[in-house]
């Protein structure tokens, strides 16, 4: 058995537009780093957290990373004791699910370390414990593909079931920036409307089966119809700095379909090219400039492998 590990677990992409808590896919970076040791003390001790300025919590019951892996201590009667060091890759309150990939990482590697051979399917309980921390409420739109990788589609709750990997084309690409503001999911979950009309309901439901029709049939077309939000977009937009410049510079760029990643402020784009992808994100970026903010550019194809050990 290893006595340390060392492990990289994605940023992610929820929402999708039409999707709203039920759909996610990875990318390749940013992301953060856990590390792990067995120790001789009892139950889960933080000894470093670094990247997030000290705002992070060291006591593991209010810490994303830590909640899963007192979880699984606990329900597996596991009885060594566990060191983490938290390294953050990512801004905290990016909208590229920060706080998922801690508690996905601590899950993970907490599963290689002790050689649990737990499935995806039995580690996402545990590391949606550590989401609940962040943003109060239990979705896995972000854990279920920071854990499985890829595309998913989280079909129903209360419990998690259904989580449906969808297959994407292989030329489709993403681009993402993070302009340098922070938005707290909390917060933006607070100003989302409580009720929707019918008609906008009907519109969402035909984008969200469109868009994964779209994936399957490797139709860029209809994938690019069904990036569309009517619901989400128009008011968690407005706590984004020149949000409707930077989508229209990403669509000017031939850029499939273009909205908020998570709760914001970071904003993706999907294309059919490497190429259309880069140019996206320059033009992305250049929009932002025209508000006085800066803001860092990731472009990747959809990140097929989940964590990893490095």
């Amino acid at each position: 058995m290893k006595k340390e590990i060392r492990v990289f677990a994605p940023a992610s992409v929820s929402n999708i537009a039409c999707g709203f808590d039920v759909m996610g896919f990875a990318i390749d970076e940013p992301g953060d780093e856990i590390v792990l040791r067995i120790s001789d003390n009892e139950g889960v001790t933080i000894t470093k957290i670094t990247g997030e300025n000290g705002r992070l919590p060291l006591e593991a019951d209010l810490n994303t990373a830590g909640a899963p892996l007192l979880s699984m201590i606990e329900k597996l009667h596991i009885t060594c004791g566990i060191e983490m060091e938290i390294h953050k890759k990512m801004p905290l309150g990016s909208g590229l699910g920060s706080s998922a990939a801690s508690a996905v990482g601590a899950a993970f590697a907490l599963n290689e370390l002790l050689e649990l051979r737990l499935s995806k399917e039995e580690l996402l309980p545990f590391a949606i414990e550590g989401e609940k921390i962040a943003s109060g409420s239990v979705h896995a739109d972000n854990v279920a593909p920071c854990l499985y990788g890829g595309f998913v589609l989280i079909r129903g709750y209360n419990p998690v079931i259904d989580v449906v990997e969808i297959e994407v084309p292989e030329n489709l690409y993403c681009t993402v920036i993070h302009p340098q503001i922070e938005i707290s999911t909390k917060e933006a979950r607070k100003i989302l409307p409580k009720t929707i009309p019918l008609a906008d309901a009907i519109t969402q439901w035909g984008n969200t089966a469109g868009l994964v029709a779209g994936l399957l049939k490797k139709d860029f077309g209809l994938i690019g119809r069904s990036l569309q939000d009517v619901v989400i977009e128009p008011v968690r937009s407005m706590l984004i700095p020149g949000f409707d410049e930077i989508k229209k510079a990403a669509m000017d760029s031939g850029a499939l379909g273009c909205s908020i990643s998570g709760s914001g402020p970071s904003i993706f784009a999907l294309s059919s090219s490497l190429h259309t992808a880069v140019e996206t994100g320059n033009s992305m970026k250049t929009a932002l400039q025209r508000f006085d903010l800066s803001g860092e550019v990731y472009v990747s194809k959809i990140n097929k492998n989940g964590p990893r050990i490095i």
